[in-house]
């Protein structure tokens, strides 16, 4: 099944909104729990001073994900970097998603975002994995300045979602800026679907433009990852100091 990675700055009170485990009942979801640590503060001691408090907070968080009727598990983990913390356990984990938690009740309609360079196959795929047998509509959006690429990536799109039997619409946006265009389709919509894009998610989930959808849209923002080379990706990623592993001493996690 997909997996969905949800993480969260546990110590710091972040949670998820009553609407994101049902949305993502349909999923395998691994709620990250992350506590970023000043650069002097070893992760073992952190463990022994807020291990107890945190594991709490995430056994009530995986408890509220299968109670929606989905499957989850969790990993709490005390870090000095954040982003390559997010980076090895979703590789750790072969999460197909990160969501960027927002406020939401129930969802009765997404909006898929195909601006850039975004793998068609692979979002509707997961929109459709997501939506299951529900009556959940679709709106897919793409800005681009050349109308014609734009109503053939659409229609793509939208194809397969029909023949599931899925409600969709369309929207093509001409020489709009991308961002301004999708925090203005955002209107209406419960949640947002979106494709990692390339080099990297942190330009995305980590970045400004992530922080302003995610804020702007109030809902969550899910962001489909790319496929990874896994050997080229752990040559790539610099090490992480994080500590989640049980089996060594200064290590804490539940998965």
């Amino acid at each position: 099944m997909t997996r969905v990675l949800v993480p969260l700055a546990i110590l710091e009170g972040e949670s998820v909104s009553t609407g994101l485990p049902t949305l993502l009942a349909t999923m395998d979801v691994t709620v990250l729990g992350y506590h970023v640590l000043p650069e002097q503060t070893p992760p073992d001691q952190a463990r022994l001073q807020y291990e107890d408090r945190a594991t709490e907070a995430l056994v009530d968080l995986e408890a509220a994900f299968e109670a929606a009727g989905g499957s989850a598990d969790h990993r709490l983990v005390f870090t000095h970097d954040r982003e390559q913390t997010i980076d090895r356990v979703a590789d750790e984990t072969a999460a197909d998603a990160y969501a960027i938690t927002g406020t939401t009740g129930p969802v009765d309609r997404l909006l898929v975002a195909l601006t850039g360079d975004v793998a068609v196959d692979r979002i509707t795929s997961f929109v459709t994995e997501l939506i299951g047998d529900r009556e959940i509509g679709v709106t897919l959006v793409l800005a681009t300045d050349d109308e014609r690429h734009g109503q053939d990536v659409l229609e793509a799109a939208a194809d397969p979602l029909t023949e599931r039997g899925i409600d969709v619409a369309t929207e093509l946006m001409v020489d709009e800026p991308p961002l301004e265009a999708l925090l203005a389709a955002a209107t209406g919509h419960d949640a947002i679907v979106m494709c990692e894009q390339a080099p990297s998610l942190r330009s995305f989930l980590l970045g400004e433009e992530a922080e302003r959808v995610a804020a702007e849209s109030v809902g969550p923002v899910l962001v489909v990852r790319r496929h990874r080379d896994d050997a080229a990706t752990a040559q790539e990623r610099p090490e992480d100091d994080s500590a989640d592993r049980p089996s060594r001493p200064d290590d804490s996690s539940k998965s």
